[in-house]
């Protein structure tokens, strides 16, 4: 599971590093150059969708996602217990739900392709959201079956997470 959670972050962190450069070269090209480029904005969609997935799956693997605490300081061990099962049960519902009617989107638009890139399938552009839903639902079954990753990794040590 480890490899999967390394593998989601290089991915999602190396479209995030693709956004970064290929929007201010387009804005370079218009404004400067007077060149304008039309695949730089389509370019960095097709990265958003990658990055926001894949990200996704890798934080919520990480417990580094927003969570409201007061409520949970707020019950008493066996209710936090309890609801901290329920998210765990509203997520492996979400990835299923990304599972399965993100793989009928991607069939759905298969044949279709994007004006600037005649050559990619609109339907390997949402491949992220079906891979990101079992890598999550993946994730969730970790979660329960075995507990919380390896602190061990420096992605969950207390020095990564500005704990210390």
């Amino acid at each position: 599971m480890e490899w999967l959670y390394l593998a989601c972050v290089v991915l999602s962190g190396t479209a995030l590093v693709a956004i970064t450069l290929i929007i201010p070269a387009g804005v370079f090209m218009r404004y400067v150059m007077n060149d304008p480029l039309s695949w730089p904005e389509p370019a960095a969609v097709v990265m958003m969708v990658m990055f926001s997935f894949l990200g996704g799956a890798a934080i919520y693997r990480a417990n580094v996602h927003i969570a409201v605490e007061a409520l949970l300081n707020a019950v008493g061990p066996k209710v936090k217990q309890a609801m901290l099962h329920g998210v765990d049960a509203c997520m492996a519902a979400t990835a299923l739900f990304m599972l399965g009617y993100g793989a009928q989107l991607c069939q759905l638009t298969w044949h279709n392709t994007m004006a600037e890139f005649p050559a990619l399938r609109v339907g390997i552009v949402y491949m992220p959201i079906p891979i990101a839903g079992l890598l999550t639902l993946l994730f969730v079954i970790e979660k329960v079956w075995v507990g919380p990753p390896p602190k061990s990794s420096i992605m969950y040590s207390d020095q990564a997470a500005g704990l210390e």
